[in-house]
């Protein structure tokens, strides 16, 4: 297993505006936290009392709900799209209806906190010129077998924003991500290219809705796009700029993942118009350990 971040590496991840690092994490790492996260399921999701809040990356549809907004300290669970009945009760079993849980495992739990912490985790930031970088959210995207959605074209900026603009992914495969189920496509170089001039931010205006998008979102051409299939316990490294997306999953096998993001904290602006904001209950965490 990797544990640390070449020169080479940082290389092309300046160029590409992403990296695929292969056997960062072992199989029996991957499948801990796949089990962690079933039994966080069984310990905290009480669906008689949850508010059946469904994700979307629609812009115009994306959830707009006090369940998402205060959820930045906290784990909560947000469903995939057309999984409830006329009675509001879900199709199928609550596993397999989840489309990702969000935003604090990287505080709130052991196993997930000491992934983000990970020695190669640390090192591809230190390599990339992060002087003290945090830890504003961390998700589980589920992408269920037949069920998981779309992700569209977007830059992460835009939802997590700094000035000057110091944001990177970190996204480990728990599972074989394939074209099949749901991969991860990107448009390299766009980093370069394509200014984060789409944002979404805190309605000024009110709670009606509690966000809002301003400016116009960046595209690529398909043609530009290329599939990042990578294999269980590789770790991607997403520029906060770089233009990318997910296929739905309509094939029989999930493409289970855990991801989160850092911002530098060092010079650096964390927009207050951001939708998640760091809380007196939970700043945001620092990601070096030592």
């Amino acid at each position: 297993m990797a544990s640390q971040f070449s020169e080479e590496n940082r290389k092309k991840f300046e160029e590409e505006g992403y990296l695929v690092l292969e056997d960062a994490f072992t199989v029996e790492e991957c499948d801990a936290l796949r089990s962690r996260i079933v039994s966080i399921i069984d310990e905290q999701l009480d669906l008689s009392s949850h508010p059946k809040s469904v994700f979307t990356t629609d812009q115009q549809a994306r959830t707009n709900d006090d369940y998402f907004m205060t959820s930045g300290d906290k784990i909560r669970f947000f469903f995939e799209q057309e999984v409830f009945d006329d009675q509001g009760k879900l199709k199928y079993p609550k596993e397999q209806c989840i489309n990702k849980i969000g935003h604090a495992l990287h505080a709130l739990d052991e196993k997930f906190k000491d992934a983000t912490h990970s020695p190669l985790v640390q090192s591809a930031a230190k390599a990339l010129g992060y002087r003290q970088p945090v830890i504003p959210q961390s998700m589980f995207i589920f992408k269920n077998a037949k069920v998981g959605g779309v992700v569209t074209e977007h830059q992460d900026g835009s939802f997590l924003h700094t000035t000057p603009l110091r944001l990177t992914g970190f996204w480990i495969a728990l599972e074989d991500a394939t074209i099949e189920n749901g991969c991860l496509w990107f448009a390299p170089g766009t980093h370069k290219t394509c200014p984060i001039n789409c944002r979404m931010i805190r309605n000024p205006e009110g709670d009606t809705p509690p966000t809002i998008f301003t400016g116009e979102s960046a595209k690529a051409d398909e043609s530009q796009y290329v599939a990042a299939e990578v294999k269980k316990g590789s770790l991607v490294v997403i520029d906060g700029s770089v233009l990318h997306k997910s296929r739905p999953n309509h094939s029989d096998h999930s493409r289970n993942i855990y991801t989160f993001h850092i911002v530098e904290s060092d010079g650096v602006e964390y927009s207050k118009d951001n939708w998640l904001l760091p809380t007196p209950e939970l700043p945001f965490p620092p990601l070096f350990t030592d």
